[in-house]
């Protein structure tokens, strides 16, 4: 089977992180995602890949010729001269592909669906589908019991639901795309009226998923691939929804933030140690005792653990003062980690804050910082 990898799309949501190149080339751990996507294609059949590129596409030519020799791939190129949408860029693509079943993949999207369940419906589309909870960045996918996509629908908050997970089989034989128009989209021309007909399926699939196209995305992405082995987070505006002005008194202000409790057991199972380092100034100033911000914390970590995650460790500096050796973005707090756990190592430990406050604390205690931004 041929794959296609829809490797035009700019990193416009991504700057500054990624400026004035396809967001396939986003660097991801010292390497550009799409190298992600041919390790992930390595070893599931594939004979072609057909890049389908477009603005910038320079940056992907000079990779591949660089790198391309270590895939086990032959390597073809569908260039738009013009924007063609996602529809007119899959059907250029096709047309430099030699098999009937085609992997279409986006590449801003890593998903580790199931390429074999995928090839083996006999519809003209077959879509990953993503199980998720809490959502609403997503639209979503309606399916029967036969596995038959009946319906999407727009963008709304879910408690669950399927999601296009942006990875399809497209059966040319079943599927003409000569009578579009130049410029159309795949998935509101082409998906969208043939859901109910019986010629789009559906496959639930729930492996690793990634979206780098916004930016809390992309700092996951880091963290995944980077090979970190101890976690370091602030607590307000990282875990918890920031009062601005004030702080976080009681169990009954505190609110997490959605995303993090998503991000949270992935994170769990990557990370051997997972630490809090957190400036309380309000117990400084009295706002709070230290027994009601210990209660705080436990009943945190006891919905973090409900939701399928784990705080290994909490540290705190209650000063006032700025120049407090322990107060971030001084060091102190990750000097006592490294005291009180001998396994902790400077070069794999790397440190996710909301502030650039956070990422000064970093550069002085030795490890690698990145902001989060979950909106």
């Amino acid at each position: 089977m041929d794959a296609i990898i829809l490797a035009g799309g700019l990193g416009t949501r991504l700057r500054p992180a990624v400026s004035d190149i396809p967001k396939s080339m986003a660097p991801v751990a010292g390497k550009p995602f799409l190298s992600y996507l041919l390790d992930w294609l390595t070893g599931r059949g594939i004979d072609n890949v057909i890049l389908s590129v477009g603005y910038l596409r320079e940056h992907i030519f000079k990779w591949i010729e660089k790198h391309g020799a270590e895939y086990p791939f032959k390597f073809l190129f569908a260039e738009e001269s013009t924007p063609l949408g996602t529809g007119g860029g899959i059907r250029l693509a096709l047309s430099k592909t030699s098999s009937d079943k085609v992997l279409v993949i986006n590449g801003d999207t890593f998903f580790d669906a199931d390429v074999s369940a995928l090839a083996s419906t006999d519809a003209a589309v077959t879509l990953a589908l993503k199980p998720m909870k809490d959502f609403s960045r997503y639209g979503s996918v309606q399916l029967d019991a036969e596995g038959n996509v009946t319906g999407f629908a727009e963008k709304r908050y879910l408690e669950e639901g399927l999601i296009n997970g942006g990875i399809y089989v497209v059966d040319k034989t079943k599927l003409d795309l000569r009578n579009y128009p130049t410029r159309f989209s795949f998935e509101k021309d082409v998906l969208e009226p043939l859901a109910g007909n019986g010629k789009l399926r559906g496959v639930i699939c729930d492996g690793y998923f990634i979206d780098i196209g916004i930016p809390s995305d992309y700092t996951k992405a880091e963290l995944h691939w980077s090979g970190y082995d101890t976690l370091l987070l602030d607590r307000d505006g990282v875990i918890n929804v920031l009062r601005p002005g004030d702080y976080v008194k009681s169990w009954e202000e505190f609110e997490f933030i959605p995303e993090f409790l998503k991000a949270i057991p992935e994170w769990s199972s990557k990370f051997r140690n997972i630490f809090i380092v957190t400036n309380q100034r309000g117990v400084g100033k009295g706002l709070l005792s230290e027994t009601e911000l210990e209660r705080i914390h436990m009943k945190m970590k006891e919905a973090i653990a409900d939701a399928g995650g784990r705080i290994d460790g909490i540290y705190v500096c209650t000063a006032v003062e700025d120049s407090d050796y322990r107060r971030k973005p001084n060091p102190g707090m990750f000097e006592d980690i490294l005291k009180e756990h001998p396994d902790v190592r400077r070069e794999l430990t790397a440190m996710v804050g909301d502030k650039d406050s956070d990422i000064e604390f970093a550069r002085r205690a030795g490890v690698n910082g990145y902001k989060i931004d979950w909106k």
